[in-house]
């Protein structure tokens, strides 16, 4: 038998973050059938707390994460090393300011940030050769930007990982591990900013932090009332 407020706890994972159905169906959508990143729900959570109207975005390891992206960002460059899963991209990603590259050969796409001769204010790495492209990334990252490592628990069973996470930490970039549960997974892993020490990235509410997913203080007044009498 489970309590009610253990049935509580369960039904807010199910409802407010929406694990049921990314788990059942494979898919990485909110709880209003919005893209989001396959990071951890922290990180994501934290991600969603600033502005990015005017930043431009770099992202290795094309996927849902690009939708997420596209619609908060001045503009999204993101690089595919698979024929096919840059086919399907293709196909069912649509936003005006995303560009979808197709590099097949190692260096062209770990090296595929500098082909627009630009610096990016956010860089994602979750694709192939982590470590190369965490080199890559310090080089082409803006002054106050921000590089995303995902699923950099790794480390401890792949010299790519660790790598790549001494490169970003070489560059005197501060780091940040988001630990907790992610789309998709029964498990938890870890997603790793490593920002700028110049990083001040304007809210995207006015204010930080935010009432995030199930939080307390995001219900109404009455709700919150009820909640608080039935398991506080």
């Amino acid at each position: 038998m489970y309590s009610e407020k253990f049935k509580a706890f369960i039904e807010m994972w199910r409802h407010d973050f929406a694990i049921e159905r990314s788990i059942d169906e494979q898919i990485c959508l909110d709880r209003d059938g919005r893209p989001i990143p396959w990071y951890t729900y922290p990180a994501i959570e934290y991600l969603r707390s600033f502005a990015y109207h005017d930043k431009k975005i770099f992202e290795y390891g094309c996927g849902q994460s690009a939708l997420f992206w596209a619609e908060r960002a001045l503009s999204l460059t993101t690089v595919e090393n698979n024929p096919q899963w840059f086919d399907k991209w293709q196909q069912e990603l649509k936003a005006p300011n995303l560009n979808i590259m197709l590099r097949t050969e190692d260096e062209a796409y770990e090296n595929a940030v500098w082909e627009s001769g630009q610096s990016y204010d956010v860089i994602v790495i979750d694709g192939i050769r982590r470590r190369q492209c965490a080199a890559a990334a310090v080089k082409a990252l803006v002054p106050g930007g921000m590089i995303i490592l995902d699923d950099s628990d790794r480390i401890a069973t792949s010299e790519d990982y660790a790598a790549a996470v001494e490169t970003l930490r070489q560059a005197g970039l501060l780091q940040v591990d988001f630990y907790g549960c992610c789309p998709m997974n029964c498990y938890a892993k870890t997603t790793s900013l490593f920002l700028h020490r110049d990083f001040d990235f304007a809210a995207a509410e006015g204010h930080r932090p935010v009432n995030g997913w199930g939080n307390l203080w995001g219900k109404g007044r009455r709700q919150r009332k009820a909640f608080y009498k039935k398991f506080v």
